[in-house]
């Protein structure tokens, strides 16, 4: 278990590696930071010092070396949108936010899909089977931003129960998480009925409804426990892209997460809150697939990672 973390672990810090390489190349291809922090009528003189106080001047690995050592610290600058905040301290404010709503997303999610996904399975060919799939072909056909303006119409609009922006209050996060989870309510749901009926045609389940175990046990003691490992594997990409995807989402409800900022800060062409909104969201979705590689270990001890 230790040498598997062990091994987890460095090929997730080369990916954060690369991650930043690709992040200060960007930032390289995005404009000189001369033509976008000094203003237009800026001397020589001024421009020059600018030049030396950034490191302008070195050569491209210098700069990237001096990048990678301030990204180690959390120090990516200050916001250039945001007067006076560090642009990872000014992320890292809005984190919790965006954690609350995915948090919700991902509840959302579980809740729906795994009893869908199941009741599909057992019930193949039913009613119950063809609307759960039926559900998770539309749920797969609508973007979510389409989805999230819809229930705005719907629930805010024309019935006013719920608020169509902001933050701070439980019901403020009942529609950016329902319109995140809807895609991924679906592509759970059919993964837990792929999995479930591939279990629950083996011959060991056979052999237990033969020796007169209840459905009930079967289903949910040995099937269950075996097809779980597949869904679970889903989980961190179904966490990473809940928490990534609300990008978009909290846009669209103007609620003040790590996505707003990220939309906010483009707009803005504040790079450093851009670069440290990025490695934030890569760290994110790096633990949760080390968690859910620990997680599949625990379910399944008979699986050998190499």
């Amino acid at each position: 278990m230790l040498r598997y973390l062990l091994q987890r672990g460095a090929s997730s810090l080369f990916a954060l590696l690369i991650i930043t390489v690709i992040v200060f190349s960007l930032s390289q291809l995005s404009g000189s930071p001369v033509d976008a922090l000094l203003p237009d009528d800026a001397t020589q003189e001024q421009i020059d010092i600018f030049i030396r106080e950034w490191g302008l001047d070195q050569p491209l690995w210098k700069q990237y070396l001096t990048f990678l050592g301030n990204a180690v610290q959390g120090d990516f600058g200050v916001s250039l949108k945001w007067p006076g905040e560090s642009a990872m301290g000014f992320v890292l404010d809005r984190m919790p936010a965006t954690l609350r709503l995915g948090g919700l997303a991902i509840l959302i999610t579980l809740i729906i899909a795994l009893p869908l996904g199941i009741a599909a399975a057992v019930y193949k060919g039913s009613a119950i089977d063809r609307i759960a799939q039926g559900f998770a072909l539309l749920g797969q056909s609508m973007p979510n931003f389409w989805l999230g303006i819809v229930l705005i119409w719907i629930f805010s609009v024309w019935l006013g129960w719920l608020p169509t922006s902001g933050i701070g209050s439980f019901a403020h996060l009942i529609l950016p998480a329902i319109a995140i989870a809807w895609f991924q309510i679906s592509a759970l749901a059919r993964l837990t009925r792929s999995a479930m009926l591939e279990v629950l045609d083996a011959e060991y389940i056979k052999l237990a409804r033969v020796k007169g175990v209840s459905e009930w046990a079967v289903v949910f003691k040995h099937a269950l426990r075996n097809a779980a490992v597949v869904p679970l594997t889903y989980f961190g990409i179904l966490a990473a892209s809940i928490l990534t995807g609300s990008v978009v989402i909290e846009s669209v409800y103007s609620y003040p997460g790590m996505g707003w900022v990220a939309i906010e800060a483009i707009r803005g062409r504040d790079f450093p809150v851009v670069q440290a909104v990025i490695i934030a969201y890569a760290v994110i979705y790096m633990l949760s697939n080390l968690l859910v590689d620990l997680l599949y270990v625990i379910v399944n001890p008979r699986i050998k990672h190499g």
